[in-house]
């Protein structure tokens, strides 16, 4: 059983890059702290396969790489597709990862849905289909919207394990029906959490500006993460692996807190990246 902590991208965490050569290679150094890396930019577009190549090239052997779905899939962009359209892309998708599946890097496919996708019957199947489309590569859903766990928690909880999808436990603000409580149950052998800060006046939207880059302010404090370091132990007695991934970086808190978390679980990785970069084998 494994315990895998990380951060969501690679790019934005300053305190993990202490001079030049550690900001060119960033990638390169981040895998030196941790075993683990959420790719964010596949949400904004599908990557080639090149940039999949590469990533996997400069992290070690057995670092792994949750992928987040690109947001046509999800409904980010309100597009409206044709199954036919739909199906294209997930085949493009799945193609353009390719060379994560090969080197066995691969830890799961994120579908992070968004707050406006409730409890519906065309949402529950486009579920069903996205999980048949993407065939047996794993994959994780993330709900932000309130109405999957109010009401129909055991429901949701249900067609997850039927579907052998994993559950995406999330710490977040409880500010609305645009955000879910934490819900620490399993609904296959893999577990994936991921912090998203508990900044309530910040999360939602309200027409101020840069809302995006303080959306994620939060600094968990010792008591909190104490409080998860227990959840996790708890959940690593059904768990064949436990994914932590830090997405509260809009202050730069997200590094600190995840090796807040490895000091509470007694966790020391081996196999990482050196932390000196040897630029003769880049």
């Amino acid at each position: 059983m494994s315990i895998l902590v990380g951060l969501t991208g690679w790019g934005d965490h300053a305190s993990l890059y202490q001079n030049v050569k550690d900001r060119k290679h960033k990638l390169y150094t981040y895998s030196s702290h941790f075993p683990v890396v959420e790719i964010d930019s596949s949400f904004y577009a599908i990557q080639s396969t090149a940039n999949y190549q590469k990533w996997v090239d400069e992290t070690p052997e057995n670092f792994s790489f949750v992928i987040k779905a690109f947001q046509t899939l999800t409904g980010h962009d309100r597009k409206s597709l044709t199954n036919r359209e739909a199906k294209q892309i997930v085949d493009d998708f799945i193609k353009s990862i390719k060379p994560v599946i090969r080197a066995n890097k691969l830890n799961t496919v994120l579908f992070q849905f968004p707050p406006w996708f409730s409890v519906k019957p065309h949402n529950l199947q486009k579920i069903r289909k996205i999980k048949q489309w993407m065939g047996d590569i794993p994959i994780a859903i993330e709900f932000r919207n309130r109405t999957w766990f109010e009401g129909y928690l055991n429901e949701t909880l249900s067609l997850l394990k039927e579907l052998g999808v994993t559950h995406v436990i999330c710490d977040e603000p409880q500010a609305g029906e645009g955000s879910v409580p934490i819900v620490a149950e399993m609904t296959n052998d893999h577990v994936l959490i991921r912090f998203h800060g508990r900044n309530v006046h910040g999360w939602n939207n309200h027409g101020q500006d840069k809302w995006r880059e303080v959306r994620f302010l939060y600094r968990y404090n010792h008591n909190e993460l104490h409080e998860w370091a227990d959840r996790i132990q708890t959940l690593t007695k059904r768990a064949k692996s436990v994914t932590v991934l830090f997405n509260n970086n809009s202050g730069g808190d997200a590094a600190d807190n995840a090796k807040q978390l490895l000091d509470l679980l007694d966790i020391h990785y081996t196999g990482l990246n050196p932390k000196q970069i040897d630029f003769f084998d880049l």
